[in-house]
């Protein structure tokens, strides 16, 4: 049996030839100082320190040596290893202690500022707008009446004269509301205010002079002047003796309150199941006063320079809507209109984009003051 080999060199091997630990070394350290910052440090220490760093590798190379040989070269890669292994512990305390000092100046708070110059939330300008609308119309004697959102098709559609085969009842104009298992369940979103003036000739005594502020539901794609869910003010007048006459003094009074100035209203026919005969209201435009029309050197933005601006719907309530609604048209009649809230807000306060009234952003809002 031969002797064992004693008189063996480590440094045959070279990975742990002094100068080739030496190097590693080096690199290690080198690596480490110029670590920005900790992820930089973190990709350094899986390089030079984790189990497929090079001075990891030589380590594994000792266990071939002979053992006379061994503890000279587990010394020499021992100790580079525990010189680069402080090194990183040394950087990373560093660099924490640089992130923990910028963090101190970059999120700072002044505890010192004034306490009560936060910014102050609003109502919102349609809600305002809309119990102005209602205002000026209580202020002629009508009832505020109101009416659930989610609505039976009967007063939506049915009670107001929309036949069956209508437009307005497709999916193209109304979300309808499923019932179990996908069934249809006879309700939907309500898609004007309408159905409310219904509920009041049906609950109230006659006669009845109502207005029904509330939200309303269509399919409409959300742009500059539309959206799926709007606001309508709408009034509803049934009494003896009623006419045309009547329905036009009313909104002459709502354009003086709305607007302030006794600006000129006209009826265009127009066409409305629940109203016959039925109009278009427009009022003169209020910031031209129809000086722009047929002059192109005074274009105005707000009429288009037409000279006029619709409103809202009007006409002479349908006698089957009354007839629906147990009323005896032959002694009575009445006239309804809807005002759009959102149209009137942007008319009165020059508002061009139906996005800034449904965004939410309280610096819309804020502009229209806290008024309550």
């Amino acid at each position: 049996m031969s002797a064992p080999n004693n008189s063996y060199d480590p440094v045959e091997v070279a990975s742990l030839h002094p100068d080739a630990v030496a190097r590693m070394r080096d690199d290690a350290l080198a690596a480490i100082a110029g670590a920005a910052d900790l992820d930089a440090l973190k990709a350094v220490r899986v390089a030079h320190v984790g189990d497929r760093s090079p001075l990891a590798l030589a380590n594994r190379e000792i266990g071939a040596l002979p053992p006379a040989a061994k503890s000279d070269a587990g010394r020499r890669v021992g100790g580079a290893r525990r010189e680069v292994s402080e090194a990183v512990q040394a950087r990373q305390a560093e660099l924490e202690a640089e992130r923990d000092a910028r963090v101190l100046v970059e999120e700072a708070v002044d505890v010192t500022l004034p306490w009560d110059r936060g910014q102050r939330g609003a109502r919102h300008p349609i809600t305002t707008v809309a119990e102005r609308m209602a205002d000026i119309f209580v202020a002629m004697g009508f009832e505020v009446a109101e009416g659930p959102e989610v609505e039976a098709e009967w007063y939506n559609f049915d009670a107001l004269n929309f036949l069956p085969d209508h437009p307005a009842r497709s999916m193209q104009d109304t979300f309808f509301v499923a019932g179990a298992d996908g069934a249809e369940s006879g309700l939907v979103m309500r898609t004007h205010t309408s159905p409310v003036q219904v509920r009041a000739l049906l609950d109230r005594e006659l006669p009845v002079y109502v207005i029904s502020p509330g939200k309303t539901f269509r399919t409409d794609e959300l742009d500059a002047t539309h959206s799926p869910v709007f606001h309508q003010v709408e009034g509803l007048v049934v009494d003896e003796g009623i006419t045309l006459g009547h329905l036009r003094g009313a909104i002459d009074a709502f354009v003086l309150g709305m607007f302030g100035e006794r600006l000129k209203t006209r009826f265009r026919p127009s066409y409305f199941p629940f109203t016959e005969p039925s109009a278009e209201v427009d009022m003169e435009c209020f910031a031209c006063r129809g000086a722009s029309v047929g002059d192109p050197d005074r274009p105005c933005r707000t009429c288009s320079s037409e000279g006029w601006i619709e409103i809202g719907g009007c006409g002479v309530v349908n006698p089957k809507v009354l007839t629906a609604a147990g009323v005896d048209t032959g002694r009575y009649s009445g006239w309804a209109f809807g005002l759009g809230v959102e149209r009137t807000l942007m008319f009165a306060h020059g508002v061009r984009d139906m996005h800034d009234m449904v965004e939410g952003d309280v610096r819309f809002t804020a502009a229209f003051g806290s008024e309550i």
